[in-house]
């Protein structure tokens, strides 16, 4: 529709700029890895006379691929009062420095015979991720009318799942993926970045931050008409007043604050349940195992890189998917779709790698599985996670709520990187089992716990909310009807 063609734009102009990057500096530092650890090891030669120990060259290496989530976790951490003092738009912007500085960082490392600017120049990369992961969505949902909510939070997932695929692509070796020209693969982060700093400034700030918490109601209807297309805002403004009269007198929560609060008791579990499964479910796991797989399933080893990209493929065709029908089949039946079809692969995968060499047609179905798994992560819970702390918590809350799960997520994807390989070491081709209860808990979490947002506003959202954290007092009278409501308890 024409009338959506501004905000087509704003989901584009903060999308190739904001968690496209994370998706793509997860993979363009895979190609790469070889040559880096060779650089590594010439560069101790050449300062200290003696090459490093193998180990040494691996808990070199280590730290850099920790950096990432390390800078994601500072970002996160930052993303909230970043959200707040400077507005969506502009924090969106301003988090392209990170970018910059990185691309500067890791372009010239190899020139300054310098390591050390790549471990930097990941942590900066880092950062960037982290605030745009918490600010993205945020500023998209914020943006989008009611009944489209959940598919345009939800292309911050579609960008990640881009950011990824593109990322695989550009890292092969007939592109940036060669010995002579890794510096430049990743310092090519640059380039999402100028574009969003070329395009973003000419769409509107989030039309609930500046009503809410600016209050500034022109600005506000202005960002709504450019948005919207049309005059006609009268309902949408409505709601928008009613939700600024909820919470006036409020100012931003910080995040303990929301532990504190008994009037967010469910939201906070649900949030905290949900980004925590996100990354320990296992998704990240089964790209670790992909290049095993394949090649025992007759691949030649140069062709693999090929057929990796097919799994990130599968990721950005799941996730557009889910895109298309999330405001149709609704946040509950998504999310407990993927978390109860990676639970049976899991089992599935897990049959097949213990009878790896036993029967030859078994690594055909491991590769089948790692499709699967990967395609229902894809469809339900690499997206609609993003979107659940928009919708379960109101304006003041939201910057914090957003804080606790990308320090969640972040912290997370550190722990299954660095304890995976145990995991492996130890449990060998029944690896998966604490990804399997992983995912079984958070299936009947969401079966028994979680209600359904969909087509709602963010009040009525609260006030089934309320019911849930007030179950015994409403019970006993304390609810006593919507009009005489001054705010609500977020």
């Amino acid at each position: 529709q024409l009338q959506n063609k501004i905000l087509i734009l704003t989901i584009c102009a903060a999308g190739i700029g904001g968690t496209f990057q994370y998706g793509y500096n997860i993979s363009i530092i895979n190609a790469p890895a070889s040559y880096i650890q060779v650089f590594m090891n010439t560069t101790w030669l050449e300062r200290m006379g003696v090459p490093l120990e193998s180990n040494m060259v691996l808990l070199l290496w280590s730290f850099t691929v920790s950096a990432y989530p390390l800078g994601g976790l500072t970002g996160a951490v930052a993303a909230g009062p970043m959200a707040i003092m400077l507005g969506r738009k502009m924090s969106l912007l301003l988090n392209n420095g990170f970018v910059i500085i990185a691309a500067a960082l890791s372009g010239c490392s190899r020139m300054a015979k310098s390591f050390e600017m790549i471990m930097l120049s990941r942590f900066f990369t880092g950062v960037n991720a982290g605030v745009s992961m918490n600010i993205q969505p945020m500023y998209l949902a914020e943006s989008a009318p009611k009944k489209l909510r959940g598919a345009v939070a939800l292309t911050s997932a579609s960008f990640t799942a881009l950011g990824l695929v593109l990322g695989q692509v550009v890292g092969l070796r007939e592109l940036l993926g060669g010995e002579e020209s890794w510096p430049f693969l990743l310092a090519s982060n640059v380039v999402p970045a100028l574009i969003q700093l070329t395009a973003l400034p000419w769409f509107p700030e989030s039309p609930r931050y500046l009503l809410i918490d600016r209050g500034d109601k022109e600005s506000c209807i202005s960002a709504l008409q450019k948005l919207r297309g049309t005059n006609d805002l009268s309902a949408e403004l409505e709601e928008m007043l009613a939700e600024q009269a909820a919470v006036k007198g409020q100012r931003a929560k910080n995040p303990w604050e929301l532990f504190q609060n008994p009037g967010l008791r469910w939201q906070l579990v649900s949030i905290v349940v949900l980004s925590s499964a996100m990354q320990l479910c296992g998704n990240d796991s089964m790209y670790f195992y992909a290049a095993y797989v394949f090649q025992e399933a007759g691949i030649p080893e140069d062709k693999i890189p090929y057929v990796v990209i097919g799994t990130g493929s599968c990721e950005l065709i799941t996730s557009v998917t889910c895109n298309m029908i999330i405001d149709y089949a609704g946040r509950r039946p998504l999310l407990l779709g993927g978390y109860i079809f990676m639970a049976a692969w899991a089992i599935v995968f897990m049959v097949a790698l213990s009878q790896q060499t036993q029967i030859s047609w078994m690594p055909y179905l491991s590769m089948a599985c790692i499709f699967a798994y990967i395609l229902s992560f894809g469809i339900g819970p690499a997206g609609v996670t993003g979107v659940l702390p928009t919708e379960v918590f109101d304006q003041m809350s939201r910057p914090a709520a957003y804080m606790i799960c990308g320090s969640l997520l972040w912290f997370n994807l550190f722990l299954v990187g660095t304890a995976f390989p145990f995991i492996v070491k130890s449990l060998a081709h029944f690896c998966y089992i604490p990804f399997l209860v992983v995912c079984v808990c958070t299936a009947l979490y969401v079966w028994f716990f979680l209600p359904e947002t969909k087509g709602k506003s963010f009040l009525e959202i609260s006030e089934e909310f309320r019911k849930r954290n007030f179950k015994t007092k409403t019970r006993g009278g304390f609810y006593k009807g919507p009009e005489e409501i001054k705010t609500t308890p977020l």
